[in-house]
């Protein structure tokens, strides 16, 4: 069973494909799941496969989302991505790491795309 704070982060997850596949993108996979942890979002921009982190707040919150991506869940996600593009023989693929930060106060959102938030050398 879903709770509250799950559906409120599938509804921003949900609102940032929306908002990436307006902005040119193809969202290829959402929730890809392995052994080694999650990536919310992976999608090609151009020729450059994004790995989406989204992070989802409510307005007023102690800290904004991009602060949510620490250096641990940035190491997830750089293995993960290694794994997802080792798996579709893409690893010569040029490739980024997004953040999709929104907040959220109910009834309207503000949504920030961070291109390029962070490399595998940054932590």
């Amino acid at each position: 069973m879903i709770n509250a704070r799950q559906r409120f982060g599938k509804k921003g997850e949900e609102a940032a494909a929306g908002y990436l596949e307006k902005n040119g993108c193809t969202i290829l996979e959402k929730n890809y799941r392995t052994r080694l942890g999650e990536i919310d979002l992976i999608a090609v921009d151009g020729n450059v496969i994004l790995f989406v982190e989204v992070k989802t707040r409510e307005k007023g919150g102690a800290y904004s989302p991009k602060e949510a991506v620490t250096p641990a869940k940035m190491r997830t996600l750089s293995r993960v991505a290694e794994f997802w593009l080792k798996s579709h023989k893409k690893l010569e693929s040029k490739a980024r790491f997004d953040v999709i930060a929104i907040l959220s106060d109910g009834t309207t959102s503000r949504i920030e795309w961070v291109k390029n938030a962070f490399d595998t050398r940054s932590y």
